[in-house]
């Protein structure tokens, strides 16, 4: 079996959001401090001894999310249709880290946004 390495690395931001067609309190404006750890994998080793610089993963990952910080997420073009549910959101980064990040000895593996200390969702394809 290969061998793979599982890189993760963890962010944070601020915004607020309203879940459309929710029955509850969701429904209104409120805000959350959405903690996100992104995680890639490889196999191959460059001629430092790593996979990618964490410092590369952050500032690609740091590109995706200060379009979202300190901003209503709703009026986001993204959310203006799908509703920005802490799944949504995780979708959204996966892809748009990947674009990013990925290349020929680098993929992104998964991402878990968490929405408080007790709630969150991983996503990967």
């Amino acid at each position: 079996m290969a061998q793979t390495f599982i890189l993760k690395t963890l962010l944070d931001f601020a915004s607020a959001h309203s879940l459309r067609g929710y029955p509850g309190d969701c429904a209104k404006l409120h805000g959350h401090n959405w903690k996100i750890e992104v995680q890639v994998a490889g196999s191959k080793l460059n001629s430092v001894g790593m996979v990618i610089d964490f410092k590369e993963i952050k500032r690609q990952t740091k590109k995706v999310i200060k379009e979202l910080d300190h901003t209503y997420l709703n009026d986001h073009p993204h959310f203006k249709e799908t509703n920005p549910t802490a799944e949504n959101i995780a979708v959204y980064l996966f892809r748009e880290i990947q674009t990013r990040i990925n290349d020929d000895g680098v993929k992104m593996h998964s991402i878990t946004v968490w929405e408080n200390d007790r709630n969150c969702v991983t996503y990967s394809e």
